[in-house]
C-alpha cells in the first residue's frame, strides 16, 4: 500500500480520536481551568512522545528547536481558542464550526503565499463548506461566543497546517514534533499563571482522565501523525480529511453527552464524504474535461457578442480563470 494511502486512513482515526476529545474535553473542563487543562495535556504529550523519540532528541539541532516553537505558537492558539470554545458551546457545534479550516487554508494561501490550489481542491472545499452549513447553522442562525473563539481557532490551526506544509517539505519535521510540545505546555503554563480560576490539582475524575485521552491520542499520536502525512498530502487536503472530525464529534457527543444526532448530521456527514473523494481522487481526463469547457464557453461568448459586448468580457475573464493554466 502507498505511503499516502497509509497516511490517509491514520488521518482518518486520528480524527475520531480528536472528534472524540470535544465530548472529553468538554466534562474535563466543566468545573475546571482550560489553561491548566492544556498545560497538563501537552506536558504529559512531551513526555510520551519524549520517550518514543528518545534518540532523535539526543541529536536534536537548535533549528529543529526553533521550527518546533515558530509552529508552537499558532498551534497553542488554535487549541486554546477552541479550548474556549467547547466551554461555551456544545460539543457538537463546536466540532462543526471547527471544520471552517478547510476553506480557510486556501483562502490564507492565496493571501500570504500567492498560491493558488487545483480547481477540483475549491469544488471540493465549498461542498465541504454546504456540508458544515447544513449541520451546524440552526433555524435561528444564532452564533454565541463559543462559535467565535473556535471560528478563532480555525485560523490559528490552518496557519498551523501551513507552516507545517511548508517545513515538511525542506526538513525532518519529526524532529520538531517534540520541541514543539514542550513549547506548548511552557506558553500554557504562562497562560494558567495569569487565570485567576486556575486549579492545579482537580479533584475530578474526569479532568484527569481526559488529560490521559486527549495527551496520547489526539494529541501525541494526532499531531505526529498529521505532521508526517504532510510530506505526501497537501494542507488544503488534510484539512478535508479533518472534515471527519465533526462527524465523529457529533456521533461521540451523542453517546457521551447525550446531545442530539439528527438528519443534519446524516446529510452534512455525505456531503463531507463526497468533497473528500473528490479531493483525493485522480482526475486522468481532467485537461481534455477543461478544453471541452473552454470550447462550450467560448461558443456561449461569441453568441453574448452579438448581444452585449461587456457581458462577453466579463464571462472571457471568468472562463480564463477558471479553465486555463
Amino acid at each position: 500500500m502507498e505511503k499516502k494511502k497509509i497516511f490517509l486512513i491514520l488521518l482518518i482515526l486520528g480524527t475520531a480520536f480528536w472528534g472524540i476529545s470535544f465530548s472529553v474535553t468538554k466534562l474535563a473542563i466543566g468545573h475546571s481551568s482550560s489553561s491548566t487543562f492544556l498545560f497538563y495535556r501537552f506536558s504529559a504529550a512531551t513526555m510520551v512522545l519524549s520517550v518514543i523519540f528518545f534518540k532523535r532528541i539526543k541529536a536534536l539541532s537548535l533549528k529543529a528547536i526553533k521550527t518546533g516553537v515558530e509552529l508552537a505558537i499558532p498551534l497553542t492558539a488554535g487549541i486554546y481558542l477552541q479550548t474556549l470554545g467547547i466551554k461555551y458551546s456544545s460539543a457538537s457545534q463546536c466540532a462543526f464550526v471547527a471544520g471552517m479550516c478547510v476553506v480557510i487554508i486556501p483562502m490564507m494561501k492565496i493571501l500570504f503565499y500567492r498560491s493558488f490550489p487545483p480547481l477540483k481542491v475549491w469544488i471540493a472545499a465549498a461542498i465541504a463548506l454546504a456540508g458544515l452549513f447544513i449541520i451546524s447553522i440552526k433555524n435561528d442562525f444564532t452564533v454565541n461566543i463559543g462559535d467565535l473563539y473556535t471560528i478563532a481557532g480555525s485560523f490559528a490551526f490552518a496557519f498551523y497546517l501551513i507552516k507545517v506544509e511548508k517545513h515538511s517539505g525542506r526538513e525532518d519535521i519529526v524532529s520538531t514534533v517534540v520541541p514543539m510540545f514542550a513549547a506548548c505546555a511552557l506558553i500554557t503554563f504562562c497562560l494558567a499563571l495569569t487565570d485567576s480560576n486556575a486549579n492545579w490539582m482537580p479533584q475530578n475524575n474526569e479532568f484527569w482522565i481526559g488529560i490521559v485521552f486527549c495527551s496520547l491520542f489526539s494529541t501525541a499520536y494526532m499531531y505526529t501523525i498529521s505532521n508526517v502525512a504532510q510530506r505526501y498530502i497537501s494542507a488544503e487536503r488534510v484539512s478535508i480529511i479533518y472534515l471527519f472530525e465533526p462527524v465523529f464529534g457529533a456521533i461521540a457527543a451523542f453517546f457521551i453527552l447525550g446531545e442530539e444526532l439528527s438528519w443534519r448530521l446524516v446529510l452534512g456527514g455525505s456531503l463531507i464524504f463526497g468533497a473528500m473523494l473528490i479531493s483525493e481522487l485522480k482526475y486522468p481526463r481532467w485537461s481534455l474535461f477543461k478544453k471541452q469547457c473552454l470550447i462550450i464557453w467560448s461558443g456561449i461568448v461569441f453568441k453574448l457578442m452579438v448581444c452585449h459586448f461587456s457581458i462577453a468580457v466579463s464571462i472571457c475573464l471568468i472562463s480564463t480563470s477558471l479553465f486555463i493554466g
